[in-house]
């Protein structure tokens, strides 16, 4: 197994260098890439990538999206023989502390998709808690299944590459906000097992958010209408995987 991170940025450039100091202790590779920054933050990636040996800067020459800047950076991971890929987001929002928890849980279930649930604070934006939910729902709703997805949103994710590899060469992913949720969809749909940890989340004081409210949600909107058509393309095998499960819960609860 080796394992690395990846860190998307996109107007975040002056958080970055905390980001990647918290995780310089593990002595993994870090995949930055540069999503179409403006000149002042590439700036800051520069010499980040100059300091630390262990990181490799991609750059995309405009802003294509989280999601095509995760998936590019997946690619790469994948010629380099990383089989384990940590998702971190750029602007520190997130407990670095769980890192090596996390580490450790991805060496246990090496076949696991390893998944943050946030444990927000005072800072969280009420809107955003609302946005969670209905994805959350609707992540539910595509893979039929019921309380197993704690949360479809979180950019604080270890994937096993080469599944996640198969999915960005052969389907087409949302580039920008319906990322998480898609991705995760369809690593369900690929029967990979969920293990959730939670994850404390703190929004910093005057943060840059990278939501564009009528954009992403035209974006998001056409995610989940790609979802629902997809879900019933597999329906006959989610409801026979949802069958069995609840065959074998069952028998688990006679015993």
């Amino acid at each position: 197994m080796q394992q690395g991170f990846i860190i998307p940025v996109y107007n975040h450039g002056d958080t970055l260098q905390n980001v990647v100091e918290s995780l310089s202790k593990f002595n993994l590779p870090i995949i930055v890439v540069d999503d179409g920054n403006k000149e002042k933050d590439k700036v800051f990636m520069h010499l980040v990538a100059q300091k630390y040996p262990n990181v490799t800067l991609v750059e995309n020459r405009f802003n294509r999206g989280k999601g095509y800047s995760v998936c590019k950076g997946i690619k790469i991971a994948y010629k380099k023989g990383i089989t384990h890929l940590f998702q971190i987001d750029a602007d520190g929002q997130h407990d670095m502390e769980k890192c090596e928890l996390f580490l450790n849980e991805s060496k246990n279930n090496p076949e696991a998709l390893i998944c943050g649930y946030p444990n927000f604070d005072e800072t969280v934006p009420p809107e955003r808690l609302n946005g969670r939910k209905i994805s959350n729902n609707y992540a539910s709703f595509v893979t039929l299944t019921k309380d197993y997805i704690k949360d479809a949103m979180c950019g604080y994710r270890i994937y096993p590459v080469e599944p996640f590899y198969k999915i960005c060469k052969f389907s087409y992913i949302d580039s920008h906000m319906g990322f998480d949720t898609e991705i995760l969809v369809r690593m369900i749909w690929k029967n990979i097992p969920l293990i959730y940890h939670p994850v404390d989340v703190s929004y910093p004081i005057n943060g840059k958010s990278n939501f564009r409210m009528i954009r992403d949600n035209i974006r998001i909107s056409f995610m989940f209408a790609r979802m629902t058509i997809g879900m019933w393309i597999r329906y006959p095998i989610l409801r026979k995987r949802r069958n069995d499960e609840r065959r074998r819960a069952n028998k688990s609860e006679n015993k």
